[in-house]
């Protein structure tokens, strides 16, 4: 069984950034689609950016030159760099991981992290 557990998450003013990671139990970064999806209350979870096991990426249209995912596949992380934050980042990011090819939509992911929050103030 896969355990991702998020951390970095915190409270930052409009225009901060924050560096989130996503520690996996086991060598899935280098294997599986991994992805970065946020959650707000009463909104469908979203995909922020994915990355799959050849290192493409992919960004939800509002954070594209702002966000950028990467893995480390050595310490079997995952990272977000968030740049140049807005009051709409707000949310609880969530790490998560599919064994197949990246798709968009959170149902096909199998594993999940418990999330970090994020809450940008302008």
């Amino acid at each position: 069984q896969v355990q991702l557990v998020e951390s970095g998450g915190g409270s930052v003013q409009a225009g901060g950034s924050l560096r989130l990671s996503c520690a996996a139990s086991e060598n899935v970064v280098n294997r599986y689609c991994m992805g970065w999806f946020r959650q707000v209350p009463g909104k469908e979870r979203e995909a922020v950016a994915t990355i799959d096991s050849g290192g493409t990426t992919t960004y939800l249209d509002s954070v594209e030159g702002r966000f950028t995912i990467s893995k480390d596949s050595a310490k079997n992380t995952l990272y977000l760099q968030m740049n140049n934050l807005k009051p709409e980042d707000t949310g609880l990011y969530v790490c998560a991981a599919l064994s197949l090819v990246c798709r968009v939509s959170y149902r096909y992911y199998r594993y999940w992290g418990q999330g970090t929050q994020v809450t940008v103030s302008s």
